[in-house]
């Protein structure tokens, strides 16, 4: 059976494994409080160029997005996403446990825009009535969870409707390095600090045993954070494992070079299944791939392949999702491209 389940199946990329071995049986303080911590804090304010940013390191995507809502948020505000954002659809209600309501609207391709906003805030009554959830920040993904990317001028678009409704804007980076690293892309990391209130960088889809890497640039929400990432949960003991593993990661720009062969197996394969006549269900540049199938060419292609399905297209069709990773052999590439 070949995997293309997801992108964090495997374990770690061999220079990642490596560094927490030689590490391993050094004493640190704990609680990302130590040398290593440290260091890559300094590692991503630079690389990010946001030095006066606040650096903190998250066990994975959902911690991380029920914790930087969490604090953001008083209990009567809501977070507004696409309908297809992952706060809305693959975090069993995370948000909404917390005591904030989460403001989907329907986003083709899975991006909201300053419209769509606008759209949001018009049905809370811009937050005068207060019956209503008040809209206090805006949830985005890049990549998206269709796979898209937002470019420069919608990513500085969203920052000013933010800006005109008093707005925080939250980026899901958890795949932030194949978004990146793909065709189209205009976005250079520093714009993420300059155009984000918050973002994260992800490290658990992207050749890490886990971690992401969370950036706070907007003052407002830097104190006392620590307190929250204890009261949900995610304050990890052995904190400097994160830290040993993003120095790992961006030495010599491997997070780059992991998230470039995803992105290449994937559009290897997107690129073959579209001259093969296939209808795609999402067109993406990054490391997922949406197809269009029949009930007859899932089961065929589960035989010997492992993959998601999205959704009901139509009676007799399914949308069915591959996702490359780092690991990705070409040659299992190869055998799901002579499959299809």
């Amino acid at each position: 059976m070949i995997s293309f389940r997801n992108d964090y199946s495997e374990g770690a990329h061999p220079q990642v494994l490596a560094a927490l071995e030689q590490n391993n049986l050094i004493t640190t303080c704990g609680y990302s409080m130590d040398d290593f911590c440290a260091e890559a804090r300094d590692i991503v304010r630079a690389r990010f160029s946001c030095p006066q940013a606040d650096v903190h390191f998250m066990v994975g995507g959902t911690i991380a997005n029920t914790t930087a809502i969490a604090a953001a948020l008083r209990p009567w505000e809501g977070v507004i996403a696409a309908d297809t954002g992952h706060i809305n659809v693959h975090e069993t209600g995370a948000i909404e446990s917390s005591g904030h309501k989460v403001c989907a609207i329907e986003a083709p391709g899975g991006k909201l825009t300053p419209a769509l906003v606008r759209e949001v805030m018009r049905r809370h009554c811009d937050g005068q009535d207060e019956h209503m959830v008040l809209p206090r920040m805006v949830y985005i993904s890049d990549a998206t969870e269709l796979g898209t990317i937002y470019t420069k001028a919608e990513l500085s678009a969203l920052h000013d409707v933010c800006r005109e409704y008093g707005l925080y804007l939250f980026l899901d980076g958890a795949r932030l390095p194949a978004a990146l690293v793909a065709e189209g892309n205009d976005l250079a990391p520093a714009d993420f600090a300059k155009y984000c209130d918050i973002f994260y960088i992800g490290g658990t889809k992207n050749g890490l045993l886990f971690g992401e890497a969370l950036v706070i640039t907007n003052d407002s929400l830097k104190p006392h954070f620590r307190n929250m990432i204890k009261q949900r949960g995610g304050m990890f003991a052995k904190g400097f494992l994160f830290g040993t593993q993003f120095k790992a990661y961006f030495e010599n720009d491997l997070w780059l070079t992991m998230a470039r062969h995803a992105v290449t197996q994937a559009q290897r394969l997107q690129t073959a299944a579209a001259e093969k006549g296939y209808t795609l269900y999402a067109v993406s540049p990054t490391n997922q791939v949406f197809l269009v199938l029949s009930h007859a060419q899932i089961e065929r292609l589960k035989r010997d392949f492992a993959f998601e399905l999205n959704g009901r297209v139509d009676e007799a069709h399914e949308a069915a999702r591959f996702v490359c990773s780092w690991a990705t052999r070409p040659e299992a590439v190869d055998a799901l491209i002579a499959a299809l």
